[in-house]
């Protein structure tokens, strides 16, 4: 479990736990004016609050480690646990945040950096993702009314007894007779296919589109893209 940053926190603390460097190389880094909060450089032991935007020029190089970021569109068929098999060696050391199903295909985020797991993962924090889906049956606005609705699932509650469970979409749109856009901020178990079988949907192909601020694009199956830039500074705000 990564450590969870408890604001307000001491800007060398925050960029020690961001990976960027140590407390002391931090103190260093700021002393050179190479940190930036909110549009303005930071000083030594400034606390940080939520929703600061911290900045780290990229002329840095602190004494922490050098975190990746990718984008992966996992096709049909693999099971996520079986990504990292797939990934050329160069990649280095990463594993993925989150999973899809093995009928699943679309976006998923690979990084080597275990403190963001939480932050991304725990349905607390609502962050949205987008799946595309195709289903058998002609879709209808009464459809897209029962999903943002709710509609209530039986699930096995490992006890070997059921339970009764809700699960509704933030925002569904439809895209054609066929196709639907469904945001989620929870992540369930099997929660599109659940949610579609409650709406008497039948699901013959599902892709994650989105995740917060990334999206697939044009990425094909089994490749990987780097996320660095203006969007990775956009995703990793978004999450803090």
């Amino acid at each position: 479990m990564s450590e969870e940053i408890k604001f307000p926190i001491r800007i060398n603390r925050y960029l020690e736990l961001q990976g960027v460097a140590t407390r002391k190389g931090a103190d260093a880094l700021i002393e050179q004016g190479l940190v930036w909060i909110n549009g303005q450089k930071a000083v030594l032991g400034y606390k940080v609050e939520r929703g600061d935007r911290v900045e780290v020029s990229p002329a840095a190089s602190g004494g922490g480690k050098k975190f990746i970021y990718l984008a992966y569109h996992k096709p049909r068929g693999l099971a996520t646990e079986d990504i990292k098999n797939k990934l050329p060696i160069s990649v280095g050391d990463v594993f993925p945040l989150g999973r899809l199903d093995k009928e699943s295909e679309g976006l998923i985020l690979l990084t080597n950096n275990g403190r963001i797991t939480d932050r991304l993962l725990n349905p607390k924090f609502a962050h949205e993702k987008i799946y595309e889906v195709e289903v058998r049956e002609k879709v209808s606005p009464m459809h897209k009314k029962i999903l943002e609705g709710g509609v209530i699932s039986r699930v096995s509650s490992g006890d070997s007894r059921l339970k009764s469970e809700k699960l509704r979409a933030k925002e569904v749109e439809i895209l054609d007779s066929h196709r639907l856009a469904i945001t989620l901020t929870e992540g369930k178990k099997h929660e599109i296919r659940r949610m579609l079988a409650g709406a008497h949907l039948t699901v013959v192909s599902l892709k994650r589109a989105q995740i917060m601020n990334i999206k697939l694009g044009n990425l094909t199956p089994s490749k990987t893209r780097e996320l660095k830039g203006q969007e990775l500074k956009e995703f990793l705000a978004m999450l803090y």
